[in-house]
């Protein structure tokens, strides 16, 4: 019998008893939109952590204080800080691979302006930082080497602080008091939004590492060193470059382990990905199970249709009709069912996501190849859960069937 042919039978069919069908294929509609729905909000919370990823820089390398223990107890992250000003300049000056390197200096006080004011964290860069984030300044400059060597008193806001200290106004060339330092304001940075974790990047103001260091913080040791290499592709061999000289600068035997961290920008997104990648497969799996329940309905209903059709079959049989035909049909029944319902399931999970993303604001991506694999997942259960059905009509006697009342 002709393909065309058996869909055809299988289609009408199908539409003699609409509800059921429809019934019968609720359970691979609501699987597949569910599915869709869930892969399409993991994608696009993972879509957005490495636009704010990007978001830190360009091809940016971060180096940290390391861990220690005592008594075989560690003592978490950044417990063992010996990074220095003079770090930072080893870098600078020994490295050949390296675009840009800023010390970073932090303190966290209170921000006073003629108008308001805000407790914000203060960071101590090099003009280099800019460059490392790619942050651009929408309003006025940043302050340049120069300021950095003659430690002058500027600042640049970030958007968060601007609008704290000086709402619906112009700061540029106004004071602010850092722990009583007036600084004057020389520029504003354009809006960074949250990082990975959810902290508010604008939360702060940018000044001369040296003059953060004299006036404000007068610490031996520093937050953080940040570099950026002169392209992506040079990143792993710009790590190797930043550890010697790390390594060199302590004076760590070949034995001793480093007492700093290096991590660049892929490491971080694998860090913050890998929680979001385990919730979208768990949540994806919880959708999948609605899909066996409704490759379960299709079978009840195939099982109910043969016991409704078997003096139809058993006719067919008898005018010649083979096994393999009969089926063939009850098989393409079941497919055509949970396709329709996977299509269906499709509709509904680009709108379920586009509504998801309108009333929440989370991002959600839809790729086609989870469209694709939706499908397949639907036909594959309609195949495996109308096998037995279809090979049940197959086997029936053509003169028990005709015989059946």
């Amino acid at each position: 019998m002709k393909s065309i042919t058996l869909i055809r039978i299988a289609g009408r069919s199908i539409l003699k008893n609409k509800m059921r069908t429809l019934l019968t294929m609720l359970g691979v509609i609501i699987g597949v939109g569910a599915v869709i729905m869930l892969v399409a909000i993991g994608a696009g919370a993972q879509h957005q952590i490495e636009q704010r990823i990007r978001n830190l820089g360009t091809n940016m390398m971060v180096v940290t204080p390391s861990f220690t223990s005592q008594q075989g107890v560690s003592q978490g992250a950044h417990s063992f800080n010996r990074l220095t000003l003079d770090d930072a300049e080893a870098i600078r000056n020994q490295n050949f691979l390296l675009a840009a390197v800023s010390p970073v200096i932090v303190t966290r006080t209170q921000a006073v302006s003629s108008v308001g004011n805000w407790r914000t964290f203060v960071y101590g860069v090099d003009p280099d930082y800019q460059m490392i984030r790619d942050w651009k300044v929408v309003a006025g400059d940043f302050f340049n080497a120069s300021d950095t060597r003659g430690m002058r008193k500027v600042a640049v806001l970030g958007q968060t602080v601007a609008e704290a200290l000086y709402p619906g106004e112009d700061p540029i060339g106004r004071e602010v008091r850092l722990r009583h330092v007036p600084f004057t304001i020389i520029g504003v940075l354009e809006s960074k939004g949250q990082t990975a974790e959810g902290s508010d990047q604008d939360d702060v103001i940018l000044a001369p590492y040296t003059t953060v260091n004299t006036r404000l913080a007068g610490r031996q040791f520093i937050a953080q060193i940040l570099a950026s290499a002169a392209s992506a592709s040079e990143v792993p061999a710009a790590q190797e470059e930043i550890r010697a000289i790390m390594r060199d600068a302590h004076d760590l035997g070949s034995n001793e382990a480093d007492d700093f961290q290096v991590r660049n920008q892929d490491d971080l997104a694998e860090a913050a990905q890998a929680t979001t990648k385990v919730m979208t497969l768990l949540l994806s799996a919880i959708a999948s199970i609605s899909l066996l329940v409704g490759g379960i309905g299709i079978m009840n209903i195939m099982l109910v249709s043969v016991t409704e059709r078997t003096r139809e079959i058993g006719l067919r049989l008898a005018l010649g009709a083979r096994s393999s035909d009969v089926l063939t049909q009850f098989l393409v029944e079941s497919v055509v069912m949970s396709l329709a319902g996977g299509l269906i399931g499709v509709a509904l999970g680009f709108g379920g996501s586009a509504l998801i993303g309108l009333f929440t604001g989370w991002a959600t991506v839809i790729s086609p190849g989870t469209v694709l694999i939706a499908l397949v997942f639907a036909a594959s259960v309609g195949i495996f859960f109308g096998y037995y059905p279809a090979r049940r009509a197959a086997s029936l006697d053509p003169i028990e069937a005709l015989r059946y009342e």
